[in-house]
């Protein structure tokens, strides 16, 4: 009984502290979000007028939260299936195929994680460059002399895409060192007898390996969606600012503008309450869509 007691206390003493911060930076800024989501109030005066829900009923009716979150949307999609795809594929090249220079490979494809977004985005700056940028360069050699440069951040129906690739080019070898080193875990044995059986590489691939680390994937994509959402927003800030007329705005960027720009903090608020039950859904919607079987070997 009293070894019952020491060992609840010990427990309770690991886990207060966390507890405590939690409810400090987490849980309180929480409420105090949904509370101020229900005043209207420009952030700096003393002045805060209750309005109820009225600011989510200016919200539902606002055309360029719609854009923003469509952007937001499109954005989480194509990121996602790009980056998870193309890490799988290099981590299965890289830890199943006898490549020269692999250790090479695995130090340029991480390089990019350890640069700031700000960096990242200087760099997709001077290639996305109208004039001197690598894309146009490239593609000048395809099309005929005194064409138009391709504002590649400049066109409403481009810039998206730009932003794109940016951040695929930041995440993927992240996500790959992490498949990698799920991979490795896997017995060669199952290979050499699924080999044996008449199974080819792609077969192994999608019958053995995926599978096999599918926890690992799980786990990644759940992480990874909703680090895209805030990755969107470092990102806009950083290359468009939300340019060219918008066009490039995601919510969080829009939240950010209404509320210490606009001072429309309340209304920013009101934003904050939206994007927080869209990644809460989000998240719980992953986990059922990716829930299966744990293999084991």
């Amino acid at each position: 009984m009293k070894n019952r007691k020491g060992k609840t206390g010990f427990i309770a003493a690991c886990v207060l502290p966390a507890v405590i911060l939690f409810i400090i930076f987490m849980l309180i800024p929480t409420i105090n979000v949904f509370k101020m989501s229900l005043y209207k109030w420009g952030g700096f005066s003393n002045t805060k007028t209750f309005v109820g829900l009225n600011n989510f009923k200016i919200l539902f009716q606002d055309a360029k939260f719609y854009r923003s979150f469509q952007n937001s949307i499109l954005l989480i999609v194509l990121v996602t299936i790009v980056t998870m795809g193309l890490s799988l594929l290099f981590a299965a090249i890289l830890s199943r195929e006898k490549i020269k220079g692999q250790n090479f490979f695995r130090i340029v494809f991480y390089i990019p994680n350890i640069l700031s977004v700000v960096v990242i985005s200087a760099i997709f700056s001077a290639i996305y460059d109208p004039n001197q940028g690598l894309m146009n360069s490239i593609i000048s050699i395809f099309r005929e002399e005194g064409k138009t440069p391709i504002l590649w951040l400049g066109d409403q129906k481009l810039v998206i895409y730009s932003l794109m690739i940016a951040m695929v080019w930041q995440a993927i070898g992240y996500y790959m060192v992490m498949y990698m080193a799920s991979m490795s875990s896997v017995p060669e044995s199952l290979y050499e007898s699924a080999g044996l059986e008449g199974a080819g590489r792609v077969y192994q691939f999608f019958h053995i390996t995926l599978p096999l680390i599918w926890n690992n994937i799980r786990t990644t994509l759940t992480f990874f969606i909703i680090s895209t959402i805030n990755l969107s927003f470092l990102f806009v800030k950083a290359l468009t600012g939300g340019k060219p007329d918008g066009a490039s705005e995601v919510f969080l960027s829009y939240m950010y503008g209404q509320a210490y720009t606009n001072s429309s903090y309340g209304y920013g608020m009101a934003i904050g309450v939206i994007v927080f039950l869209f990644s809460f859904g989000l998240a719980g919607l992953i986990n059922l869509a990716t829930k299966r079987e744990v293999l084991e070997f």
